[in-house]
């Protein structure tokens, strides 16, 4: 199967789980688009990713004209009960690939992505698309999980996330996206780091990791190297902490 397809699938399955997880459905970054899109003055905007629709709906509620955007019509299918159940007027749903954007150039004020680049077949080319739709002056901000620039600890996290998710491909590192965004022809962006408490049992089930591959998350963890697991976090329990960011950078003109 097609990584874009599996993707799809996996995630079209779980749709629900994403719209009450805790740790999509809250954070202080959700406010903090709010207050983008307010500060913006109206802007239109793409949820790129967009999953149950958590960005979606705090750049709504700061007056957005927004679209959300994703590869699973069963979770687009939910951010527009949960848009209509919120009042959010403005909220729009549009399902396809982040590698190929249906929205002419330079027609977007704002793209914004959260927990879901990595996922995505090939960065790169997405990023080549959010330039090609954003208008000169447009602002692009990428939510997501980062991965430690000590390679023990990036082996680590990639390999727990495959197991726990087949349609997992990377979590970069702050490095990796600084170097993609300039290929790409954007800025470095500026980037805040916090931590991400996950707790390990909600952790799989929100995916509905199979039982052999959570055997398997486990064992990986607890036979981690000791700079891994100070790196984590890692409790007794298999919960742990992982590295989120916001990375922020904006369009110039030519």
């Amino acid at each position: 199967m097609k990584q874009q397809a599996l993707a799809a699938k996996r995630f079209g399955a779980v749709a629900q789980a994403y719209l009450t997880s805790v740790c999509h459905a809250t954070g202080t970054d959700l406010a903090r688009l709010t207050a983008l899109a307010q500060a913006l003055g109206q802007p239109v905007a793409i949820d790129l990713g967009c999953g149950a629709g958590h960005a979606a709906y705090a750049l709504a509620q700061g007056g957005a004209e927004v679209t959300a955007c994703d590869l699973s019509a069963e979770m687009l299918a939910v951010v527009r009960e949960e848009a209509l159940r919120r009042g959010l007027a403005t909220l729009q749903t549009r399902q396809g690939a982040a590698e190929r954007l249906l929205f002419a150039d330079a027609s977007l004020d704002l793209v914004v992505t959260r927990y879901s680049a990595h996922h995505w077949s090939y960065v790169p080319a997405a990023l080549r698309e959010m330039r090609r739709v954003l208008k000169p002056g447009g602002t692009l901000v990428v939510i997501d999980v980062i991965a430690p620039e000590a390679p023990v600890a990036d082996t680590l996290l990639q390999t727990v996330e495959l197991l726990r998710d087949p349609s997992h491909v990377r979590d970069y590192r702050v490095s990796e996206w600084s170097a993609m965004l300039e290929a790409a022809g954007f800025a470095a962006p500026a980037a805040d780091v916090w931590d991400l408490p996950l707790e390990f049992n909600s952790w799989v089930e929100r995916m509905g990791t199979a039982e052999l591959r959570v055997r398997a998350v486990r064992d990986v963890l607890a036979k981690a190297s000791e700079e891994a697991r100070r790196h984590f976090h890692l409790g007794e329990d298999g919960s742990f902490r992982l590295d989120a960011a916001w990375l922020q950078t904006t369009l110039h003109a030519n």
